[in-house]
């Protein structure tokens, strides 16, 4: 079990103070998936890196196994291993060499580590490129390397930012397949990700963060509200067509392009739907859609769609010593 309580992180400059972490209370257990989503600059990062002992926090507490992580950085980057945001530079180095050195510097046995990687490499579909110069790879291989790097010798918690950043689509559905077997072996995974509706099919829980603090925390299904949650209306418009004028229980209703997406009452279903239908008969709509909520629906809720309002906590540090 890994315990995160009242986390605090303060970058103090001359220009003032930035709370990237303000009072952040999670646990994660062996064996789970936990997601953390947000915006950039909503804190996911630097929680990370307090973990895994690359930051000190102002305050608070982190807790692996009853172990305290913040009194001892070495042994939480024993116990944990990170795959960062940033791409892992690979000039002059083979993915097996990459991935094979990494287990082993993380303590595993060489024939055990030869084996792992040899599996990664395999399982996501990237053997064709395990001996292939760094420097000649796209960066969705790369992001697959790094990836394996982490999970080849993988210890008590794996924490991902970003994992699926440039991965084609196929080898998207295998990594996130990987990250689901790294959890059913045992091991506690934290992931930061913004393919939100991908992240939905993999994760247990997940804590959405804005402004460095925790706004909501539970199961996907929990956060969507469950069998009585609204439901999501979707409707594609002809070119140079206005919308139609929507039934009073279709609500909270906005436009991006021909795409016009709204709520309605799980109760009204039968009503919605009948009205969909005839509305694209008399060609007033080129599509529809009518399903449950999904959990970016809901994230956009709570959070709210200004993804630029904050920037990267890697600006606000910046600006902090300028």
């Amino acid at each position: 079990m890994i315990e995160i309580r009242d986390l605090v992180k303060v970058y103090r400059g001359r220009r003032g103070t930035v709370r990237a972490n303000d009072g952040i209370t999670l646990h994660v257990g062996p064996g789970e998936v936990f997601g953390l989503l947000g915006h950039n600059g909503a804190g996911k990062t630097t929680l990370l890196s307090q973990v895994v002992g690359l930051l000190r926090p102002t305050g608070g507490s982190i807790h692996l196994d009853g172990c305290d992580l913040v009194a001892r950085p070495a042994l939480a980057r024993s116990l944990c291993s990170l795959q960062q945001q940033a791409q892992v530079p690979m000039v002059g180095i083979t993915p097996r060499a990459a991935v094979e050195l990494t287990g082993r510097i993380r303590g595993g046995g060489r024939r055990e580590v030869v084996r792992r990687g040899a599996a990664l490499a395999a399982a996501l579909d990237i053997e064709r490129w395990y001996d292939t110069p760094g420097e000649k790879l796209s960066g969705g291989v790369l992001r697959l390397v790094s990836f394996a790097m982490a999970a080849v010798e993988p210890g008590r918690v794996v924490m991902l930012d970003e994992p699926s950043n440039d991965v084609d689509p196929v080898r998207r559905r295998l990594l996130w397949q990987e990250v689901r077997r790294l959890a059913d072996e045992g091991t506690a995974v934290l992931l930061v990700t913004h393919a939100v509706a991908e992240a939905e099919r993999v994760v247990d829980r997940l804590a959405v963060l804005d402004r460095g603090r925790v706004v909501a925390e539970a199961t996907p299904s929990a956060l969507k509200g469950g069998a009585d949650a609204d439901l999501r209306v979707e409707l594609v418009l002809p070119p140079g067509r206005p919308a139609p004028v929507l039934p009073p229980c279709v609500h909270d209703a906005h436009h991006s392009g021909p795409r016009l997406v709204a709520r309605a009452p799980a109760d009204a279903a039968d009503a919605v739907g009948h009205w969909l239908v005839g509305q694209q008969r008399t060609g007033a709509v080129e599509e529809w859609h009518l399903g449950a909520l999904s959990l970016e629906d809901v994230y956009v809720r709570l959070v709210g769609e200004d993804a630029d309002r904050a920037g990267s906590e890697e600006v606000h540090r910046a600006a902090l010593v300028r």
